[in-house]
């Protein structure tokens, strides 16, 4: 993926970058912004559609799509489908969009049970709690998925999160046309 120029002379085109964090806690979101200062040359190769930086609340037509986040519930599905048909290459970016990271521990309990303890049975809940049934909520899913069970994935950087060095060094390659890889020192697994 090279950025690509209108006429010689021209500077080259600015590739248009979407992400979103769905069934996760935003770590990966803060890593990217712990490239620090570098942030500044990647603005001059980038500008950012959906994305918190922007609060977009919809994906456009992108070049790239960084998903952070399991898949938990109906809106998620929503999103991710939105993110896989307007963006040229999607990554899973963590742990939670890899493999569906700490939200999936759920996966082996029964939902009904999880919402019953969550809000009817739990130690300090006000008695008569009532299991939330707003229209307006999302439908949560029996499991949490990895986002690749639900759309197809081009590129997957693990890590919980992955830490600044590698969004960087994996984004660079790509905007650069170049097939990311990241290698020892890049790639932690604590």
């Amino acid at each position: 993926m090279s950025s690509e120029t209108l006429d010689a002379g021209m500077k080259p085109r600015k590739l248009k970058v979407a992400t979103v964090s769905l069934a996760g806690c935003f770590g990966c979101h803060m890593s990217f912004l712990d490239i620090d200062e570098r942030i500044l040359p990647l603005l001059e190769r980038v500008e950012f559609d959906r994305s918190p930086i922007t609060d977009i609340k919809h994906c456009g037509p992108c070049d790239i799509g960084l998903i952070e986040g399991g898949v938990c519930n109906a809106e998620n599905v929503h999103v991710l489908r939105e993110f896989r048909a307007n963006c040229k290459v999607l990554i899973a970016l963590g742990a939670c969009a890899v493999n569906g990271g700490l939200p999936a521990q759920r996966n082996h309990l029964e939902l009904a049970d999880i919402l019953q303890q969550v809000y009817r049975t739990g130690h300090g809940l006000a008695e008569g709690s009532q299991i939330p049934n707003d229209p307006e909520l999302p439908l949560p899913l029996n499991q949490v998925h990895a986002v690749h069970e639900v759309v197809r994935i081009d590129y997957f950087l693990p890590g919980c999160p992955p830490s600044g060095d590698a969004i960087w060094a994996f984004l660079t390659q790509l905007i650069e046309g170049r097939a990311p890889t990241l290698g020892h020192g890049l790639l932690q697994y604590d």
